[in-house]
């Protein structure tokens, strides 16, 4: 027998039944980075990427990830998202573009998987705009940050 949520008393993959949960506020924030040459930072920066602009194509896909999380990841519930903000920023210092994205909805179940995925999806883009200027850029440090509603309560990542 197992403890786990997504298999049944037979082994099956099933996904989890929310019918009985309140409809809750949920939200979630998760972060990431792409890091990369200086030279490659400098492109996005002076908007020379030949694909085009890079930070605003990347924040556009990372929001249809979001949106897209059901179909992408196994036995996640599709759900309503009243709100999806997907933030990306260059630090120079890092060689980084840094992703922040923070999903929202009213419903039975977390938002925790959606934010990832905006994120993840956020930086690949990223990754395929730039992939001809540095074959060396690492995608990192994806992780949640931040997410609150529900019975678990409030997370806060350290």
């Amino acid at each position: 027998m197992s403890d786990l949520t997504h298999i049944d008393k037979d082994g099956n993959a099933v996904m989890v039944d929310v019918s009985a949960k309140n409809a809750t506020e949920r939200t979630a924030t998760a972060k990431g980075s792409v890091f990369m040459s200086a030279a490659a930072i400098n492109r996005i920066s002076d908007g020379s990427v030949k694909k085009g602009d890079v930070l605003s194509v990347a924040q556009l896909a990372g929001i249809m990830g979001a949106k897209k999380t059901p179909d992408l990841i196994p036995l996640c519930h599709p759900l309503s998202l009243s709100s999806v903000k997907v933030e990306l920023s260059i630090d120079e210092t890092r060689n980084a573009v840094d992703i922040t994205a923070t999903c929202k909805l009213v419903g039975k179940t977390g938002v925790e998987m959606e934010a990832l995925t905006a994120v993840s999806v956020a930086a690949l883009t990223v990754y395929d705009m730039c992939k001809a200027m540095d074959k060396s850029m690492r995608i990192g440090d994806v992780r949640l940050t931040h997410k609150d509603g529900g019975k678990s309560g409030e997370y806060v990542a350290d």
